[in-house]
Protein backbone atom coordinates (compact mmCIF):
# COMPACT_ATOMS: atom_id res chain seq x y z
CA UNK A 1 0.00 0.00 0.00
CA UNK A 2 1.43 3.35 -0.93
CA UNK A 3 1.38 6.38 1.30
CA UNK A 4 -0.29 9.34 -0.47
CA UNK A 5 -0.07 12.06 2.11
CA UNK A 6 -1.00 15.50 0.73
CA UNK A 7 1.56 17.13 3.03
CA UNK A 8 4.53 15.42 1.34
CA UNK A 9 3.42 16.42 -2.19
CA UNK A 10 2.80 20.03 -1.16
CA UNK A 11 6.22 20.19 0.46
CA UNK A 12 7.90 18.82 -2.66
CA UNK A 13 6.04 21.31 -4.87
CA UNK A 14 6.89 24.17 -2.53
CA UNK A 15 10.55 23.13 -2.64
CA UNK A 16 10.60 22.99 -6.46
CA UNK A 17 8.75 26.29 -6.83
CA UNK A 18 11.02 27.95 -4.25
CA UNK A 19 14.14 26.60 -5.97
CA UNK A 20 12.95 27.90 -9.35
CA UNK A 21 12.19 31.31 -7.86
CA UNK A 22 15.60 31.45 -6.20
CA UNK A 23 17.38 30.43 -9.42
CA UNK A 24 15.46 33.05 -11.40
CA UNK A 25 16.24 35.72 -8.82
CA UNK A 26 19.95 34.87 -8.85
CA UNK A 27 20.02 34.97 -12.66
CA UNK A 28 18.33 38.38 -12.65
CA UNK A 29 20.66 39.73 -9.96
CA UNK A 30 23.73 38.59 -11.90
CA UNK A 31 22.46 40.35 -15.06
CA UNK A 32 22.19 43.74 -13.34
CA UNK A 33 25.24 45.91 -13.93
CA UNK A 34 25.68 49.00 -11.81
CA UNK A 35 27.22 51.91 -13.71
CA UNK A 36 27.73 55.53 -12.79
CA UNK A 37 24.83 57.70 -13.91
CA UNK A 38 26.97 60.07 -15.93
CA UNK A 39 30.36 60.42 -17.48
CA UNK A 40 33.05 62.62 -16.01
CA UNK A 41 36.11 64.25 -17.57
CA UNK A 42 38.11 61.36 -16.10
CA UNK A 43 35.86 58.70 -17.63
CA UNK A 44 36.02 60.54 -20.95
CA UNK A 45 39.84 60.48 -20.77
CA UNK A 46 39.72 56.74 -19.98
CA UNK A 47 37.38 56.12 -22.95
CA UNK A 48 39.75 58.02 -25.26
CA UNK A 49 42.68 55.96 -23.93
CA UNK A 50 40.75 52.76 -24.78
CA UNK A 51 40.66 53.92 -28.41
CA UNK A 52 44.19 55.32 -28.79
CA UNK A 53 46.12 53.20 -26.28
CA UNK A 54 49.45 54.81 -25.49
CA UNK A 55 49.67 56.70 -28.82
CA UNK A 56 49.87 60.49 -28.61
CA UNK A 57 46.83 62.47 -29.69
CA UNK A 58 47.64 65.71 -31.53
CA UNK A 59 45.28 68.65 -31.75
CA UNK A 60 44.27 69.67 -35.24
CA UNK A 61 42.84 68.24 -38.48
CA UNK A 62 39.50 67.50 -36.72
CA UNK A 63 36.67 70.02 -36.78
CA UNK A 64 33.42 69.77 -34.83
CA UNK A 65 30.70 72.00 -36.22
CA UNK A 66 28.11 72.31 -33.44
CA UNK A 67 26.06 75.26 -32.20
CA UNK A 68 27.78 76.75 -29.13
CA UNK A 69 24.40 77.33 -27.45
CA UNK A 70 21.50 74.87 -27.80
CA UNK A 71 18.11 75.27 -26.21
CA UNK A 72 17.23 71.58 -26.02
CA UNK A 73 19.83 68.86 -25.42
CA UNK A 74 17.61 66.08 -26.81
CA UNK A 75 18.74 66.47 -30.44
CA UNK A 76 21.91 68.51 -30.86
CA UNK A 77 23.02 68.64 -34.53
CA UNK A 78 26.70 68.31 -35.27
CA UNK A 79 29.06 67.63 -38.13
CA UNK A 80 32.55 66.23 -37.69
CA UNK A 81 35.08 66.56 -40.49
CA UNK A 82 38.75 65.61 -40.74
CA UNK A 83 41.33 67.05 -43.14
CA UNK A 84 42.44 64.13 -45.29
CA UNK A 85 42.97 63.40 -49.00
CA UNK A 86 41.14 60.07 -48.46
CA UNK A 87 43.45 58.12 -50.77
CA UNK A 88 44.42 54.48 -50.34
CA UNK A 89 47.75 55.57 -48.85
CA UNK A 90 46.44 58.43 -46.69
CA UNK A 91 42.94 58.26 -45.23
CA UNK A 92 40.90 58.43 -42.04
CA UNK A 93 40.14 54.98 -40.63
CA UNK A 94 37.76 56.04 -37.88
CA UNK A 95 36.29 58.99 -36.00
CA UNK A 96 35.25 58.69 -32.34
CA UNK A 97 33.10 61.19 -30.44
CA UNK A 98 33.33 61.57 -26.66
CA UNK A 99 31.58 63.72 -24.05
CA UNK A 100 32.07 64.70 -20.42
CA UNK A 101 28.64 64.57 -18.81
CA UNK A 102 26.33 62.11 -20.55
CA UNK A 103 25.69 58.68 -18.99
CA UNK A 104 28.24 57.11 -21.37
CA UNK A 105 31.44 58.94 -22.41
CA UNK A 106 31.79 57.28 -25.86
CA UNK A 107 28.96 58.64 -28.02
CA UNK A 108 29.69 57.19 -31.46
CA UNK A 109 32.39 55.41 -33.48
CA UNK A 110 32.36 55.86 -37.26
CA UNK A 111 34.61 53.68 -39.43
CA UNK A 112 35.68 54.95 -42.84
CA UNK A 113 37.88 53.93 -45.74
CA UNK A 114 39.41 55.66 -48.76
CA UNK A 115 36.24 55.07 -50.80
CA UNK A 116 34.28 57.36 -48.46
CA UNK A 117 35.60 60.30 -50.48
CA UNK A 118 35.36 62.69 -47.53
CA UNK A 119 36.12 62.16 -43.87
CA UNK A 120 32.91 63.72 -42.64
CA UNK A 121 29.60 62.76 -41.04
CA UNK A 122 26.62 64.52 -39.53
CA UNK A 123 24.33 63.33 -36.77
CA UNK A 124 22.29 64.44 -33.79
CA UNK A 125 23.19 63.54 -30.23
CA UNK A 126 21.75 64.04 -26.76
CA UNK A 127 23.69 66.23 -24.37
CA UNK A 128 23.04 66.17 -20.65
CA UNK A 129 24.38 69.62 -19.79
CA UNK A 130 26.88 72.28 -20.80
CA UNK A 131 30.09 70.40 -21.59
CA UNK A 132 33.04 69.86 -23.87
CA UNK A 133 32.77 67.25 -26.60
CA UNK A 134 35.88 65.75 -28.19
CA UNK A 135 36.34 63.99 -31.53
CA UNK A 136 39.36 61.79 -32.16
CA UNK A 137 40.31 60.60 -35.65
CA UNK A 138 42.51 57.58 -36.34
CA UNK A 139 44.46 57.96 -39.57
CA UNK A 140 45.85 55.20 -41.78
CA UNK A 141 49.43 56.12 -40.79
CA UNK A 142 48.64 55.23 -37.16
CA UNK A 143 48.41 58.81 -35.92
CA UNK A 144 45.54 60.23 -33.87
CA UNK A 145 44.21 63.78 -34.18
CA UNK A 146 41.57 65.55 -32.15
CA UNK A 147 39.29 68.54 -32.01
CA UNK A 148 36.91 69.76 -29.35
CA UNK A 149 33.96 72.08 -28.89
CA UNK A 150 32.21 73.59 -25.90
CA UNK A 151 28.42 73.43 -25.93
CA UNK A 152 26.04 75.19 -23.55
CA UNK A 153 22.72 73.37 -23.12
CA UNK A 154 19.79 75.24 -21.56
CA UNK A 155 17.34 72.28 -21.32
CA UNK A 156 19.28 69.11 -20.58
CA UNK A 157 18.72 65.63 -21.97
CA UNK A 158 19.98 62.47 -20.24
CA UNK A 159 18.91 63.82 -16.87
CA UNK A 160 19.40 60.60 -14.88
CA UNK A 161 20.75 61.85 -11.54
CA UNK A 162 22.44 65.06 -12.70
CA UNK A 163 23.69 67.33 -9.94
Amino acid sequence: MSDHRPESRATRRDFIAGSASLAGGLALASAIVVRPSRATPESMAAAIKEVVGEAPVRKGKVKIDVPPLVENGNAVPLTISVESPMTAADHVKSIHLFNQKNPQPNVIDVHLGPRAGRAQFSTRIKLAAAQTIVAVAALSDGSFWSGDADVIVTIAACVEDLQ
